[in-house]
């Protein structure tokens, strides 16, 4: 054991707090679901669009914190002209910056679609990330309620595509309603009113105990946080839970998205109306959706579970127009890829598998590196995928690396292989199922399980027919 003691100046590896790492099986399966939501997306009409991760903080909205230092849910810095500068908190903001900024040469309406990393600068916690994806549509430039209903639809075909046909459905209320009921409560103060939002937004999870708590003083969580309230009165409290709680009445907008969704094939098993539905954000102006999962679940201890909202989104009138003189209304939805990719994962409805190493060619000797660097190069051209081991150790551990690697073969050729014109092939799947069945060390020797030899002209075609065994076992 060495008595060496760390350098004072050695950097401990850490994350950030709300941060994580995403690893190679994720990352495919990522890839795989993300496809299929950019399918569906494509098939609606809309075009992709990538915008950068941070905007000039004034550009992402009026309701961003008013103080010295904007920091408070975003991630904040000056840049080198003393411009307050923040990373993107949504895919909305920054969409509507770029609408502005080529306004006169986007067709109207614009059909966007777009993926990418949102931060928010937010207290952490299980399944809370401060760092996470969204997937967003939006349609820019019509006031028409058949483009909110379109998102509904949108919205319903792409779970459908992920295979949750029957555990979702897709919510829509109005922002007017609760707006409504705000100005009837005399709730004039707009710091009050999004607090009020927010909490309303949350009764999902927290139901009417919690939102209760969260319209009066205030709630304590089970860390023991306390999160202050909107502090209404008895009777403006009561008159929010009440159409949260009862039959609200629709407006003229929710009634002709859900005259079109029905009158698309869409019932209400799939899309219906639903006064607890509010968005938490203040930029709606109108209509809201939710896409909700309704499966029953447990955890890895046996306790139920639910996932609940995976995405949601709708009309911001507004948002645009903050940039130019004349109105230039929108709709969207945003889908949250991380929670819906737990559940999918959850029900195994996503192709999670760990993905097949490479194939390893071994380096035995290192004045031919160029020969082993040209059969990776062979079974590359061929579409399987291959490497030359690059790094620096004798055979035995470069045998525990493709192990490690997931390696279905490795690639041998030592002086009497070359010397016959042949290679090695060593099948490291049904070498690792013998190696159970031989004990004796000796025998081991002997029988070299899973090791043939081929002609150096037939590597290709060897490897490709083990793969192929390989794959149907």
């Amino acid at each position: 054991m060495s008595d060496k003691k760390p350098s004072k100046t050695q950097v401990k590896a850490r994350l950030p707090k709300g941060m994580r790492d995403v690893e190679a099986q994720e990352l495919r399966a990522l890839k795989h679901m993300l496809g299929t939501i950019s399918e569906v997306y494509e098939r609606y009409g809309f075009e992709p669009l990538d915008t950068p991760a941070f905007e000039y903080t004034d550009a992402l909205g009026k309701f961003l914190p008013d103080t010295d230092r904007p920091n408070e849910g975003v991630f904040s810095f000056q840049d080198e002209d003393e411009q307050w500068v923040s990373m993107r908190y949504d895919l909305t903001a920054p969409l509507a910056r770029y609408v502005a900024q080529n306004f006169d040469a986007t067709p109207k309406p614009f059909r966007r679609y777009q993926t990418g990393y949102v931060y928010r600068n937010e207290k952490p916690g299980p399944g809370r990330f401060r760092q996470f994806m969204q997937f967003d549509a939006d349609t820019v430039g019509t006031a028409n309620p058949a483009a909110d209903a379109e998102m509904c639809m949108l919205a319903a075909d792409t779970l459908e595509a992920l295979g949750l046909g029957g555990s979702y459905i897709i919510k829509v209320s109005s922002r007017t309603l609760l707006d409504t009921v705000l100005d009837a409560a005399g709730i004039d103060d707009q710091k009050k009113r999004l607090v009020v939002l927010r909490a309303v937004d949350k009764f999902d999870r927290l139901g009417v105990p919690g939102v209760s708590d969260l319209l009066g003083k205030g709630r304590k969580d089970e860390s023991g946080d306390f999160t202050p309230g909107a502090d209404l009165a008895p009777a403006q409290a009561n008159a929010v839970l009440a159409l949260l709680t009862g039959e609200a009445p629709s407006d003229a907008a929710i009634a002709t998205i859900i005259e079109l969704v029905r009158g698309a094939g869409f019932g209400e098993d799939r899309i219906r109306f639903d006064p607890t539905v509010v968005r938490g954000l203040e930029y709606y102006t109108g209509p809201v959706f939710e896409a909700e999962l309704t499966f029953p679940a447990t955890d890895e201890s046996g306790q139920a579970v639910r996932f609940g909202s995976v995405g949601g989104g709708g009309r911001y009138d507004g948002l645009v127009s903050r940039f130019r003189s004349q109105p230039v209304p929108a709709t969207g939805f945003s889908i949250g890829v991380s929670r819906l990719y737990a559940a999918l994962s959850h029900l195994g409805k996503i192709d999670a598998a760990k993905a097949a190493g490479p194939v390893v060619v071994l380096v035995m000797d290192k004045a031919r590196v160029g020969d082993y660097q040209r059969m990776a190069k062979q079974l590359r051209d061929a579409d399987i995928r291959a490497e030359m081991y690059v790094g620096e150790a004798g055979m035995k551990a470069q045998m525990k690396y493709a192990d490690k690697r997931g390696s279905p073969c490795v690639i041998i050729q030592g002086e009497d292989e070359r010397a016959k014109g042949e290679v090695t092939i060593k099948d490291l799947l049904e070498g690792s199922r013998l190696s159970g069945e031989i004990s004796d060390h000796a025998e081991w020797k002997e029988a070299r399980p899973a090791q043939f030899s081929v002609s150096e002209d037939d590597l290709v075609a060897a490897v490709q027919k083990l793969l192929a065994e390989q794959a149907k076992a």
